[in-house]
């Protein structure tokens, strides 16, 4: 919480929170607790200091909050000796004798005079030349029960970690994969696809909004570069009912849920299938079309892995469970483990990568049979077999003589028994169709794919713009990408 005595825009108070959390865990590393907080209240003290004076934000970037804000022992003597009072007073917990003396030292950080780009430190030096840019990906996508996507997102942010000396300025170059093809020059292509796209402060927009290449000068270390949204419908989707006129989506993984199966339809299954490509290239995991519009090609990816080709991993499916249902008492999966947990009212199948390269084009399949609550069967059982409070309605006394009556007489009660049992069956097929369930969810996490398409061409070092980076230096660069479904993908019933 922040208090404000005036009215100002929520979004920039909820921001300021964000950048005090992210210099606070920079300063007292991760995850803030309490006790270190209150056990380094001088550097808490700092740090709010400089982020925020007389109610002005003045500093938001904790990259650059390192020069100015001091750390290690004896910061409380130095931070009230600026201020002219005693820095090992009595009541500071000091010795008598070194109380009055005022501590004129002035630290070297206090007096620097800051960088001249807000969010980059002064005189940075590595002894290694390091630029890294992670592409990461998560997946929002809705089936309809027949099959057609009504929705398909992807959420992706661009992580960028830089680790180079001086001040360099580094442009770098996405391409769109063959989509947005006749959507004019490659900015407007990228445009079309990276929507909602929010930049760090350092990027130049100018650059983006004409030639679409993203120019910058990075701070030190690692730090978001750029967010958007990608719609893989795409803004012209038709709207229709056909499944099969819809657009159609290249998923590393799709699945399918029947219900109602089984004599007393108490059943329901589950079929996990994996495109010809995944099946194809099941060594190195999804090659073939799923990885010519995502392949590095000549920047090369830094994971021995990537280089054989997309993988995926951690493939699960979940299916919520109504709570009218009591129990599953079968669980048979083709592939993989299943189980069910009550207390979260889901079914969880998982498949190992192991496993996953074993699936053949038929698919792997879970079937599950559902128990609903108790009901009064064994009364409805003694009924349909002519049973009332443990006597039978049979009657005995007939004559021996006379086998027509006596048949025409038991015909009767089994007709009426037939037909009790089968309207019992209807009943038990009705209520069995509430326990079934709507929807399940897929997720899984692919290694060098993106669902948008989207790829590094290249990312350029411009030596004439750099500072402290001769042009002998070539920093090692390395790219990665990363798409992740965690229950994502939603497959409704």
């Amino acid at each position: 919480m922040s208090p404000s005595s005036s009215d100002v825009e929520p979004l920039l108070v909820l921001e300021f929170l964000h950048r005090v959390a992210d210099a606070l865990e920079e300063f007292l590393g991760s995850p803030l607790l309490a006790s270190r907080i209150t056990a380094s209240y001088d550097v808490v003290a700092q740090v709010l200091a400089e982020m925020a004076d007389g109610g002005i934000v003045c500093q938001g970037e904790a990259n650059v909050l390192r020069d100015v804000v001091e750390t290690g022992p004896g910061v409380l003597d130095n931070l009230f000796g600026k201020v002219g009072l005693p820095g090992s007073s009595p009541a500071l917990g000091g010795t008598p004798s070194s109380a009055g003396m005022l501590q004129r030292s002035q630290p070297s950080a206090l007096t620097s005079q800051g960088s001249a780009i807000p969010w980059r430190r002064n005189n940075v030096r590595h002894t290694s030349n390091e630029l890294y840019v992670d592409i990461v990906e998560s997946l929002s996508v809705t089936f309809a029960p027949s099959g057609r996507p009504l929705a398909a997102f992807a959420n992706g942010s661009i992580a960028f970690t830089s680790k180079v000396s001086g001040v360099p300025d580094l442009n770098l170059n996405l391409s769109t994969g063959g989509k947005g093809a006749g959507m004019g020059n490659r900015g407007d292509q990228l445009r079309s696809i990276m929507e909602r796209v929010v930049f760090h402060p350092c990027v130049r927009l100018n650059r983006w909004k004409g030639d679409g290449s993203i120019s910058f000068v990075p701070p030190d270390g690692r730090f978001a570069l750029c967010g958007y949204e990608a719609d893989l419908l795409g803004a012209d989707a038709p709207l229709t009912t056909d499944s099969r006129s819809a657009p159609k989506l290249d998923l590393p993984a799709n699945i399918e849920i029947t219900t109602g199966l089984g004599a007393m339809g108490n059943e329901f299954e589950v079929r996990l299938t994996l495109p010809s490509s995944t099946r194809s290239a099941a060594t190195a995991s999804l090659q073939s079309n799923l990885s010519n519009q995502s392949r590095p090609g000549a920047f090369r990816s830094t994971s021995a892995n990537e280089n054989k080709g997309p993988a995926i991993e951690e493939l699960a499916v979940r299916v919520p469970i109504p709570s009218t249902a009591r129990s599953l008492s079968d669980i048979r999966p083709a592939k993989g483990e299943a189980h069910w947990s009550p207390a979260d009212g889901v079914v969880e199948w998982k498949v190992s990568s192991k496993d996953v390269t074993t699936i053949s084009a038929a698919g792997a399949v879970l079937r599950c049979t559902v128990l609903g609550p108790p009901s009064d069967e064994d009364e409805e059982e003694e009924e349909s077999n002519g049973i009332m409070n443990g006597m039978t309605t049979s009657a005995y006394d007939y004559d021996d003589t006379a086998t027509t009556s006596y048949q025409t007489h038991s015909a009767a009660p089994k007709s009426r028994s037939n037909g009790a049992a089968a309207m019992s069956s209807r009943g038990k097929v009705d209520k069995n169709r509430e326990l079934m369930p709507t929807a399940a969810m897929l997720s899984f996490s692919v290694k060098g794919w993106l669902a948008s398409g989207l790829k590094v061409e290249s990312l350029l070092v411009d030596t004439k713009k750099s500072k402290g980076l001769g042009p002998e230096v070539k920093p090692y660069k390395g790219v990665k990408y990363l798409t992740v479904s965690k229950d994502g993908v939603e497959v409704r019933c």
